[in-house]
């Protein structure tokens, strides 16, 4: 099933097979999620692999994840194929074509196989879904196209793991069960594994595979997939700074503020209702892939009235990407890129929140690009920051364009890599303790998370002494190497290994 924790294991196998002195990489063919990340190489790929790449500690490939869904509307997806936009489709039409992508999955997947020693491919949701199996290119199909022996993962947590294995395992074509599928693993156990022990010895029994594991639940702290993420739950703020971040419908990109809310002393919450508000420290408005639709939302449920009123008491108020569209004057969208792929009404125009004197333009080309730069001119209060240096990448679908004769002035100033290109501009706009920006990941550069929350603390007139030793990359990799020995500890890796030789 989706959320099972498959992105976890198979980022812990990552690890553990790169500490093992191999060259691992991870390969998802087929991901929707609306998290994702620009290679250098200005591609778009999901932000799991991104993940499971710096597990395995290598550069993150668009070969790694082919085919990228980002949901635009309850039926409609923006299909990515090798980082470029294929167009947007209805689940009909993509369930209808989707198979003439196989010649695209085969060719990833062998330039990943002939650079590495080991793939370790994730699927997605359940292999067993009897009524898509026919078109199946991500999990018992993506096994056959790269001849690849299967583990199969069960999430104990929900309850019912023995119904859900045996019942998968039922499911499954006969040369599944006999040719591809060689062990299971009951994930996210907590308690005494001896409680199990009977149920164990028979599950193996009913599907005549063996047991690898029984992996604890990991409280580790890696990027997220998708809006399943256990983050977006997070809605009290227990740190000396409080963040809040307002968790739009259509939230992309939730991995920014990862890097904020790993600094000791900060907590970051999401907010959906005016109940959840509270008096926060900063806000921020995420990404979104309907800027015009969530902004619709803002403004029915009354948050876009407390944000206003939060802004005006001279706190700090960041939108990033559709956010930094919400903050503007005018939003503008003559195609219907933005509002027109959901089945619902279309939006031509809309007020934004009139924060920020910027007007946007959606066109229907896709900015992609990565880039590095400098913070130019940070909010009022935030002088410290100036010239501090930034990297991220950009993914949005409109132009905003500053307002002349307005005094605001940009946020940042850039040098950006798209098709091999590098070209310099000006980003995003600041005005008073308000500002803006298409920089996505522009809290990970090192220690930019770090000084906005010393910067909060310092306005708040208290210390954040426990974030003086912080440091980012080493956290991150202990991360990594946490939930690997957490994993190593519990599944039989020998076996594992056996798998790996044997083959199918």
């Amino acid at each position: 099933m989706s959320s099972a924790g498959k992105s976890l294991i198979a980022a812990a196998l990552c690890r553990i097979f790169h500490q093992d002195g191999y060259k691992a990489a991870p390969f998802k063919s087929q991901n929707m999620a609306l998290n994702s990340y620009i290679t250098r190489e200005g591609l778009e790929m999901g932000r799991a692999q991104v993940m499971q790449a710096e597990a395995a500690g290598i550069v993150p490939s668009v070969d790694m994840n082919p085919i990228l869904l980002k949901p635009t509307g309850d039926s409609v997806s923006q299909v990515i194929v090798n980082g470029e936009v294929l167009g947007d489709f209805s689940a009909k039409d993509y369930f209808a074509m989707k198979k003439s992508l196989i010649p695209d999955i085969r060719k990833a997947y062998d330039r990943l196989s002939e650079e590495n020693d080991i793939i370790v491919i994730e699927g997605a949701g359940s292999p067993a879904e009897i009524n898509l199996k026919e078109n199946d290119i991500v999990n018992m199909g993506m096994a056959k196209i790269a001849e690849a022996p299967v583990i199969l993962v069960g999430d104990i947590d929900r309850g019912g793991v023995f119904a859900q294995l045996y019942g998968t395992v039922a499911l499954l074509e006969k040369e599944e069960r006999e040719k591809y599928l060689k062990g299971l693993i009951i994930n996210k156990f907590r308690g005494d594994v001896s409680i199990l022990n009977p149920g164990l010895s028979q599950i193996e029994e009913l599907t005549g595979k063996p047991l690898l594991g029984v992996v604890p639940y990991i409280r580790v702290d890696v990027d997220d997939e998708d809006s399943l993420s256990e983050r977006l739950k997070q809605k009290e703020g227990r740190g000396l700074i409080d963040i809040a971040v307002v968790r739009l419908p259509r939230i992309s990109n939730f991995t920014d503020f990862n890097a904020l809310s790993r600094v000791p002393g900060v907590s970051v919450r999401y907010i959906g209702t005016v109940h959840d508000f509270g008096d926060p420290d900063l806000i921020i408005l995420p990404g979104t892939k309907n800027t015009m639709g969530d902004l619709r939302w803002l403004r029915e449920n009354g948050l876009e009235a407390l944000i206003k009123r939060t802004a005006a008491a001279g706190k700090q108020v960041i939108g990033i990407c559709g956010g930094y569209q919400m903050l503007g004057e005018t939003l503008n969208d003559p195609y219907g890129v933005d509002s027109g792929t959901d089945g619902k009404e279309r939006i031509p125009f809309m007020r934004g929140l009139g924060l920020l004197p910027v007007d946007t333009v959606f066109t229907e080309k896709k900015t992609r690009t990565s880039g590095t730069g400098i913070l130019a001119n940070p909010a009022e209060g935030f002088e410290s920051l100036k010239g501090h240096k930034i990297e991220g990448y950009e993914i949005h679908m409109g132009k905003s364009t500053v307002r002349k004769g307005s005094g605001a002035l940009p946020l940042a100033r850039l040098s950006v890599k798209s098709g091999g290109r590098e070209t310099f501009k000006e980003d995003g706009c600041r005005s008073k303790n308000v500002c803006g920006t298409y920089v996505h990941g522009i809290f990970d550069s090192k220690d930019t998370a770090l000084l906005l929350a010393k910067t909060l603390a310092e306005r708040k007139g208290i210390s954040l002494e426990q974030a003086a030793s912080y440091d980012p990359a080493s956290y991150r990799e202990k991360q990594y190497d946490l939930l690997a020995d957490s994993v190593r500890k519990r599944l039989d890796m020998g076996a594992v290994y056996r798998i790996l030789e044997e083959g199918v």
